[in-house]
């Protein structure tokens, strides 16, 4: 049934829910209230030394407004337009009251970025896991011990994936044809600012712009047409590099601008790598540039099945109690079975322990990490070295291990879809190496952020399954109320 009601709503008569007031259970408010604000301050204030000048945002507001923009996947405009329209996010950010105007304009989350530093906010993730081990500590403790008396505790779960950059597919003809048109604009540059005014030199640009759609365009590109277009274009660029630097002998180069001049040093050192590999007849090279825009970015040999190749930066991250820790970021591809050892360590650093056992995948299994572990020990998953047992019972208990093994190490997987689908980790559109460091830093932190509020009923969730009394069911239910709330509106 539908009932008509042809009449114009009012602005004046529209019904506010909470009364003029926040809602004490609502989820902002309870995110807003488990953020260490007084540790970032201190980290956030040293990016202004100088007591004169206008006073400058607060931290609450800088990193409350990228928190929001990661926890909701929005972009800096709509970031700034759902801080003007939602009173719960004004309070987020550390608004004394609700305002109708933007609270700073979108260009500010770029020096956001910039001022919270990756190593500011790995501070504030090691201040959330102190957090989280004293709601641990609480906890009951447990008769039994299930290291077997060897002082280890904890299951440590590490891997590493990549986070690629917001750049176009690499192709060398594609990045020697945009290295050719920088150097264009640079020399237009340079001969514009000439005191005394001076021709253009030749450089062939609508010829060279012809050669490359040539190659570019066509469906099947046999080596031959391939390895001719590349001479071609790296003919162009270094016609265009001398150019350059005839002209800088009549025009100093300070009269370009600073992106410019990054831009010739990056096309200088592309066309040295290039030129490199056309004369050995390589495919690849150390340090290789895939990009003029980003020049921070390196491939990444990941070797999946949707991209063997993967273009951004590597990380590593450590899993304990569905706390997510960033151990390390890197631009250039490393072997993430080195640091094994390392992050052990900084497990006792954290926990006052090492782990009873450690979760990981092939590569993480060298001798070197196993004669480490077994010397402290600590188990570490997959299957053991040497042959099989002969005993049958011995057989079977082995490989409902290395079952158990294997999918207690699920849980870092998740973490990687969780950040990827969920969150930005899967694209990251920062465009400078610091900012897009930051980025994947606050991405964590938003989850670690939603596993500390859903702790509470993550352990109610645990204790119904253990059928306790319906009494002591609905008293827990009732403290619990707040987390339930919680998870159920990220659902």
């Amino acid at each position: 049934m539908y009932q008509p009601k042809f009449h114009q709503l009012s602005f004046e008569k529209f019904y506010l829910p909470f009364g003029g007031k926040l809602d004490p259970e609502n989820r902002w408010v309870k995110l807003a209230e488990s953020i260490p604000w007084h540790v970032a301050e201190k980290l956030y204030s040293k990016n202004f030394p100088s007591k004169r000048g206008a006073p400058a945002l607060t931290v609450r507001m800088a990193l409350g407004s990228l928190i929001i923009k990661e926890k909701l996947g929005l972009s800096d405009m709509e970031t700034v337009a759902q801080l003007r329209e939602n009173p719960y996010l004004q309070y987020f950010i550390g608004l004394e009251r609700y305002q109708h105007e933007a609270p700073f304009d979108a260009s500010m989350l770029t020096h956001f970025r910039k001022r919270l530093k990756h190593a500011d906010v790995t501070v504030l993730q090691e201040e959330l896991l102190k957090q989280h081990l004293e709601q641990e500590r609480r906890k009951p403790k447990e008769d039994d011990d299930e290291d077997g008396g060897s002082g280890n505790n904890g299951r440590l779960i590490v891997d590493a994936t990549c986070a690629p950059a917001d750049i176009a597919y690499p192709t060398d003809i594609g990045l020697l044809n945009e290295a050719r048109e920088k150097t264009e604009k640079i020399i237009d540059e340079l001969c514009s600012m000439h005191p005394e005014g001076i021709g253009k030199p030749r450089t062939y640009r609508k010829k060279a712009r012809k050669a490359f759609l040539a190659v570019s365009m066509k469906k099947r590109l046999p080596k031959r047409v391939l390895q001719r277009g590349i001479r071609t274009q790296l003919q162009y660029i270094g016609r265009n590099l001398k150019h350059i630097g005839d002209l800088s002998e009549q025009v100093s180069l300070s009269v370009l601008s600073a992106r410019l001049y990054r831009d010739l040093l990056v096309v200088s050192e592309l066309y040295r790598q290039h030129l490199e590999m056309y004369r050995s007849g390589s495919k690849s090279i150390s340090d290789r540039l895939v990009s003029i825009n980003q020049p921070h970015v390196r491939p990444i040999v990941r070797g999946k099945a949707a991209a063997r190749t993967e273009f951004g930066m590597k990380l590593s991250i450590s899993v304990v109690a569905g706390m997510s820790m960033l151990e390390r970021m890197s631009w250039n591809a490393y072997n993430e079975g080195g640091d094994l050892v390392r992050d052990i360590e900084r497990y006792r650093e954290r926990y006052g322990h090492y782990p009873e056992s450690v979760h990981a995948d092939k590569i993480y299994r060298t001798l070197a990490n196993r004669m480490w572990c077994k010397e402290r020990g600590i188990r570490l998953s997959g299957v053991p070295l040497g042959r099989p047992p002969k005993d049958a019972g011995k057989n079977r208990a082995r490989r409902r291990q290395i079952r158990e093994d294997e999918g207690i190490r699920n849980a870092v997987e998740g973490k990687f879809g969780q950040a990827k689908r969920r969150y930005s980790l899967n694209r990251v559109m920062a465009r400078l190496a610091e900012s897009s460091q930051t980025v994947v830093s606050i991405v964590f932190l938003v989850m670690n952020l939603e596993r500390l509020l859903a702790a509470p009923f993550l352990r109610l969730f645990a204790w119904l399954f253990s059928a306790p009394a319906e009494g002591e069911i609905i008293s827990l239910w009732s403290s619990s109320r707040a987390a339930y709330q919680y998870c159920s509106a990220m659902v």
